[in-house]
């Protein structure tokens, strides 16, 4: 009897500072629940696309939106974005006889997405910090009709149009509490670019602009760098 009490005092006066060092007290956990359950940001920041080789589809430039996320469950909320960009385009006549000869002019491109968007430290922050990852589908648009001499990038039928969009990214998001936060994201588009056959024929007295070994239709990674502000919504 002695020796079964004194081996659980024993043992009690070990696990006690074992089951301290598991976890905090909850007024010194660094861990605290999020309240809210919706956002509306503000973002700014800067598009960043991959490089086409006709060098016809939409330059980087300052980009402006909204992104709005609802708490759907668990680690998950969904997710919908919307961005302009301030972009330019290089204007190129592949008829021509020495086709690299080009110009550029103001071109607004246009980038929406819906997804799903998850806290990697579920729904609390840590030290006030929110790592995220998302992931979802979309459109990006220059909003231009069939191709003319007015709204065409070039004298032979290319356009950008509006391709299918997937989109992949993370960040982290600063709650330091209250209705307002912080947060830093980047993002990549994955969408496809398809020059017309005009490119790759010779113009009379010249040589084609695209070589026979360039891909028609080509996918490309685009980046998005943006800051936020937020506002947060309903717990």
């Amino acid at each position: 009897m002695t020796r079964g009490l004194a081996g659980a005092l024993a043992l009690a006066a070990v696990a006690t500072p074992l089951g301290a060092q598991v976890g905090y007290e909850p007024p010194e956990s660094p861990f605290r629940d999020l309240e809210y359950r919706q956002e509306l940001s503000l973002l700014g920041g800067y598009f960043s696309p991959a490089t086409d080789v006709a060098g016809v589809a939409p330059q980087g430039g300052p980009a402006l939106g909204l992104r709005y996320e609802l708490r759907i469950g668990g680690p998950a909320q969904l997710m919908v974005r919307a961005m302009r960009v301030a972009s330019e385009r290089r204007l190129v006549d592949a008829s021509a006889p020495e086709p690299g000869t080009a110009t550029t002019r103001t071109q607004s491109l246009y980038l929406a997405d819906l997804g799903i968007s998850l806290n990697l430290t579920g729904q609390k922050s840590w030290h006030g910090l929110v790592p995220v990852v998302n992931g979802g589908i979309g459109l990006a648009s220059d909003f231009e009709g069939d191709a003319d001499p007015q709204t065409d990038t070039t004298a032979t039928g290319y356009k950008f149009g509006t391709p299918f969009a997937f989109s992949v990214g993370g960040g982290v998001r600063w709650v330091p509490g209250g209705r307002f936060q912080l947060r830093a994201d980047v993002a990549d588009y994955l969408y496809q670019i398809k020059y017309p056959t005009s490119f790759f024929t010779a113009p009379p007295g010249g040589t084609p602009l695209l070589g026979p070994r360039v891909k028609q239709n080509q996918w490309k990674n685009n980046l998005a760098f943006t800051l936020g502000a937020s506002v947060l919504l309903f717990r």
